[in-house]
């Protein structure tokens, strides 16, 4: 099962790297102090010990103690690695912002210190930035299946990358992740029925106690929406201002609360058509413009798509080095995440491979100043999370039969994205405390749902859907391509995100903004707005 996001990639290297409205709404929400109306908390707030991450590094690192299973809070306890950046503003700070990076299985002690710098301005002036590995992930108490890296390097090498293409793999790949799931079950029974959504949101709000924030500010992207839909409605009081980019449908990844799945989770999300979509506008923009700025391009858009078609025919048949059919399939979703450099680098490894040769791996990013960069993050973390929370279907054989009829819509997107799911198939736990709605529980204050357009892994319509979803949400739309607006940026969202989190001022319906700068392209003139005197303002004072 192959997971895509932020998290993945991370470890690909890839993370780390409309006309502007000019006037704003506010929507008025209870004042901040508001009390009542979520679960009670279970036991006191977690201690944070603050100390440097590693000497001289600008990041505070703490370990907090959280109970296993919260209907037994004297029970067995795990930790959460926990690290945040103080506010750079002497003397203007407001609080805290949580940051969930997606996944799930995304390590916010890495992947926070390494998009650091892609939080406005204004936001990390105002606020400490806090982010956590979530319970089941990298340096918290972690789901490992195999013991040693090399009992995981040997699984992971027996089966195909990205997705199996004939038989023989299909049924290689059956094995491999039935095999995983026994793993898991002998090694991690207990901890497995504990890693639920729910569960992370339950941790998030003793993390906002343990902080002294008396309501939470959060970003969430991808999974991460999910991750926030989750929270706002098991303690919608405690909402200050929370954003969501790139979103999930809460609806569609629970099933509409239903055990029975018809069809694996992201095809029920609809990640097949919105992976389909974003492929075609990556073939489009590059056969618009010329080889000095996409290596890809066949001089229009209907000669590159031709010829990105019989690249991966001649694949099928001729694998160039590791770089295989489904491998190139996976590496064309997952590089189209990051716009830049992400979709010029992968026109360039195109290239290379229609000419057969072996493109040049991508370089890592530097290791962010924490003590264990690097942390295990196999499959296995992403699918407790994943496979527990989400229903899907239970029958290995069938998944090829789903493969074939969303490809027969969205080509090898559907072939992708299909796969991705199988390991639940087998799994061996579902989540002992799941949270599958209602969705709609009147909040404290109203959210802000960031959309984007061409986004290769969570649609568009999944961000109106959340809007429509909660109780009281206001859409932004992001017309623009990649997978969240945080590392794909756009000034103009950047500056309704901040107004919104300093002092609540929402864009009006409707709004629209634009990326600064399109793949292939020179960037796009943008301004910015104000931010101030909305219904958050003065809140320094409250929280």
């Amino acid at each position: 099962m192959h997971i895509a996001g932020p998290s993945v990639c991370r470890r690909r290297g890839a993370a780390v790297v409309a006309a502007l409205v000019t006037c704003s709404t506010v929507l008025t929400g209870q004042h901040l102090a508001v009390a009542g109306g979520g679960p009670a908390p279970a036991g006191p707030a977690p201690r944070l010990d603050w100390r440097p991450c590693v000497q001289g590094s600008p990041f505070d690192c703490a370990t907090a103690k959280v109970p296993l299973d919260y209907d037994d809070p004297g029970g067995r306890t795990i930790e959460l690695a926990v690290i945040r950046r103080k506010a750079t503003g002497p003397g203007r700070r407001i609080g805290s912002l949580f940051f969930n990076p997606g996944g799930p299985g995304g390590p916010g002690t890495i992947q926070m210190p390494q998009n650091y710098e892609k939080f406005p301005r204004e936001v990390r002036e105002r606020f400490d930035i806090v982010s956590w590995d979530p319970r089941g992930i990298g340096n918290s108490t972690a789901v490992d299946c195999f013991g040693s890296p090399e009992a995981a390097a040997e699984w992971a090498g027996g089966h195909a990358v990205g997705f199996p293409v004939g038989a023989r793999e299909r049924a290689t790949w059956i094995a491999a992740y039935r095999d995983l799931s026994r793993r898991c079950e002998r090694r991690n029974p207990e901890l497995l029925r504990h890693v639920s959504t729910a569960d992370t949101a339950r941790d998030l709000d003793g993390l906002r106690r343990a902080v002294g924030d008396s309501q939470l500010t959060y970003l969430g992207i991808s999974y991460g929406t999910f991750l926030g839909a989750t929270y706002a409605n098991l303690f919608p009081d405690k909402v200050r201002a929370m954003v969501f980019d790139s979103n999930w449908d809460p609806q569609a990844w629970t099933n509409r609360g239903s055990d029975d799945a018809r069809l694996p989770s992201f095809l029920r999300a609809g990640s097949d058509r919105t992976a389909a979509a974003t492929i075609d506008k990556f073939l489009e923009l590059c056969g618009s413009t010329g080889t000095d700025r996409c290596a890809f391009s066949a001089g229009s858009p209907k000669a590159t798509r031709s010829k990105f078609d019989r690249l991966l025919r001649r694949l099928r048949e001729e694998p160039v080095g590791s770089y295989t059919y489904s491998a190139t399939v996976a590496d064309v979703v997952n590089s189209l995440y990051v716009v830049h450099p992400g979709w010029t680098e992968l026109a360039g490894r195109l290239q290379d491979l229609w000419r057969g040769r072996t493109p040049e791996p991508p370089t890592l990013p530097p290791a962010p100043p924490v003590p264990d960069p690097s942390p295990y993050l196999g499959e296995e973390q992403a699918a407790a999370v994943f496979c527990g929370d989400s229903p899907n279907p239970r029958a290995p054989e069938a998944y090829h039969s789903f493969e074939e009829d969303s490809a027969a819509r969205t080509g090898v997107a559907g072939r992708f994205w299909t796969w991705a799911a199988e390991g639940c198939a087998t799994w061996p736990a579902v989540a002992a405390d799941r949270y599958r709605g209602p969705w709609n529980k009147p909040t404290a204050h109203p959210v802000l749902v960031v959309g984007t357009i061409y986004d290769p892994s969570t649609p568009y319509s999944a961000a109106k859907a959340m809007a429509a979803e909660l109780a009281d949400a206001r859409l932004l739309t992001n017309d623009g391509y990649g997978h969240t607006a945080l590392i794909n940026p756009s000034r103009c969202v950047q500056d309704h995100e901040s107004r919104y989190l300093v002092d609540g001022t929402l864009p009006p319906a409707g709004t629209t903004c634009r990326q600064d700068t399109p793949p292939f392209g020179t960037p796009e003139p943008n301004g910015g707005i104000a931010a101030g005197g909305g219904w958050l303002a003065g809140a320094a004072d409250r929280v």
